[in-house]
């Protein structure tokens, strides 16, 4: 994939808040408002949507960093919809500015980088890397490529 075909690419997804959504049910804090995780999962739908023509077969990618700033609360009931725009590819990284907004009101606004992986080669070093630590066997740091770093 080339920079060019990436760069202003927009993802968009949608969420009805329900009751398990909240951060009361997934005991952050005794608010029946929308979680971060739930913010966050948005969000990388979006990311996800606006890249997902220009895979390959096998590809996908991951989030590495995520920076979220929230700027107002969402109760059980009401719609969001995040954006996410490209903003460019460097490296087998992603970079996406995102926003969340319930109507015309901002929620969050943020900037999420997604690596580029192969699904196959990726899931069988997870396996391995959990395998290992199941097993507490100490390891060296380059004995198993990192399921992150390869």
């Amino acid at each position: 994939m080339k920079p060019e075909q990436v760069i202003g690419a927009i993802g968009m997804s949608a969420m009805t808040i329900r009751p398990g959504d909240t951060s009361v049910a997934q005991g952050v804090n005794d608010l029946p408002v929308v979680g971060t995780n739930q913010l966050l999962s948005l969000i990388e739908s979006a990311c996800s949507t606006a890249i997902i023509e220009f895979l390959d077969f096998g590809e996908t990618t991951i989030t590495t960093n995520s920076q979220i700033e929230i700027s107002g609360a969402i109760g059980i009931g009401f719609e969001i919809h995040a954006t996410a725009r490209c903003l460019g590819l460097a490296d087998n990284l992603l970079k996406f500015e995102v926003e969340v907004h319930q109507s015309a009101r901002l929620i969050a606004t943020g900037l999420i980088t997604r690596k580029f992986v192969e699904r196959v080669s990726f899931m069988a070093r997870v396996a391995a890397e959990s395998m290992v630590a199941e097993k507490g066997i100490p390891i060296k740091e380059n004995k198993i490529a990192s399921s992150l770093n390869f």
